[in-house]
């Protein structure tokens, strides 16, 4: 078997084969015993077909499954043999027509992730945000706890305020005539919350239980309802009742109901999470500045396969996640392609930073040791509470295994990208513009 391969682009290649009589025999004749030995053709039995009537029945199948057979096991074999890090499915751009006794050849290109020799990656100078505690955000916090927890009880008021929660009957009307949907009884709406069309809840403020009001509107360009897109409306508005919400006090007895001791313990949790949360959140901006810099300083070609692989994760991800709310990309007026389309610089970007720490793994010699193994297995366990030995058994098969060791190396590669740069703790007020951020597989 003769094999020339050419350096199409830095991320893609053309093996060409050449393969000789004996080996297309070959493949033939395996197909010929393969379909013959089941094969039903009238007046023979099964495994005794002449081969001329096989090929006159089954000739098309049986040349496709020596071609497959014959591309699969050379294809594959150069592959190992000169060692290729093909990333897509090859592509089979020109071929012979196969038949016995007749030398067979074909051309394929597969996309391969590009050779790359990391430089300039020391004393990368780079800003992170310095951590501020600000007070307000935990009593915001709070508030929003105590909210969470306000009940919904009759006020003893007469006239509706802004905040108030209203029970209402109301007709909507257009051009004089009732529309679907525009009626209901025992309505209850949240006064400013913004859940109506605009300007309704405005002219509900100081209405009196028992009272009646006429409401002039116009519904929005781009309604939901396209007949009555940009249309002027009336609605008769009857108040029913008044309700508002009662909150809790911001007391120990509150904090007892969040299985805590008292309010003091309490404002420490929410302050010790919120300083977890942006040291995260700074740490990964830091991170992002270093990929930026990273790439810029060693660009990178990437095959477009391995951007496909990282925007159907992307894809896969987002969609897990909206559905944890109830939601979906449709509901956001998105498509899979059109977030695909959306996404495709932070996939592209993605993908550089991963070849270019890969490389770095290589070139710094970045092993990973059976202990560190164990300490990320004990951390997987400890955030997502499954048990130890469950975590386990899920990373013992072979894809999920290589995909742990891969966040090893990279997390090892960015401690050592991070001591080698120059890094200034700035003021978020002076803090360049943070990096464009995306979810990473």
């Amino acid at each position: 078997m003769e094999v020339k391969i050419e350096q199409l682009s830095a991320v893609k290649k053309r093996l060409s084969f050449e393969l000789p009589v004996e080996r297309v025999d070959s493949a033939i004749a395996k197909a010929y015993q393969k379909i013959g030995a089941t094969a039903k053709v009238k007046g023979f039995r099964p495994g005794k077909v002449p081969l001329a009537v096989l090929e006159q029945y089954y000739g098309p199948q049986m040349e496709q499954q020596a071609l497959n057979s014959l591309i699969n096991d050379t294809y594959f074999k150069a592959l190992t043999e000169h060692r290729i890090p093909a990333v897509s499915e090859p592509k089979v751009v020109e071929s012979s027509p196969l038949a016995k006794g007749v030398v067979f050849s074909y051309k394929a290109e597969v996309e391969v992730k590009p050779e790359l020799e990391p430089k300039d990656y020391s004393g990368i100078k780079l800003q992170k945000e310095k951590f501020v505690f600000d007070g307000k955000v935990i009593d915001d916090r709070l508030q929003e706890m105590r909210d969470g927890r306000a009940e919904i009880q009759p006020s003893k008021r007469k006239s509706a305020a802004k905040g108030d929660h209203v029970v209402i009957d109301f007709e909507g009307f257009v051009e004089g005539t009732p529309f679907q949907g525009g009626k209901a009884e025992g309505h209850m709406l949240e006064l400013g919350s913004g859940s109506f069309i605009p300007g309704f809840e405005d002219q509900l403020v100081g209405m009196k239980v028992g009272t009646a009001r006429d409401v002039e509107v116009t519904f929005p360009e781009g309604y939901g309802n396209a007949e009555l897109s940009g249309k002027p409306a009336l609605f008769k508005v009857e108040l029913k009742e008044i309700k508002e919400k009662v909150a809790p006090e911001l007391d120990d007895e509150f904090a007892r109901s969040f299985g805590l001791e008292s309010l003091a313990e309490l404002r420490d949790k929410l302050e010790e999470g919120f300083r977890s949360q942006e040291e995260q959140r700074i740490d990964g901006e830091l991170r992002e500045r270093l990929m930026t810099a990273l790439i810029e300083r060693n660009p990178v070609e990437v095959p477009e396969a391995l951007v496909a692989d990282q925007l159907d994760f992307m894809v896969g991800n987002i969609r897990q996640r909206l559905q944890g709310q109830g939601m979906s990309l449709e509901m956001m007026g998105m498509s899979d392609d059109s977030f695909k389309g959306m996404y495709r610089d932070t996939a592209v970007k993605q993908v550089q930073g991963s070849l270019i720490l890969e490389a770095l793994a290589r070139k710094e010699d970045i092993r990973v040791e059976a202990a560190e193994v164990e300490e990320k297995l004990s951390e997987i366990a400890t955030l997502s509470g499954a048990p130890l030995e469950a975590v386990k058994k899920h990373y013992s098969s072979p894809d999920a295994k290589r995909g742990l060791l891969s966040q090893i190396v990279e997390e090892k590669v960015m401690q050592l990208l991070l001591g080698k740069s120059e890094i200034a703790l700035v003021d978020k007020a002076d803090l360049a513009a943070a990096p464009e951020k995306g979810s990473k597989k």
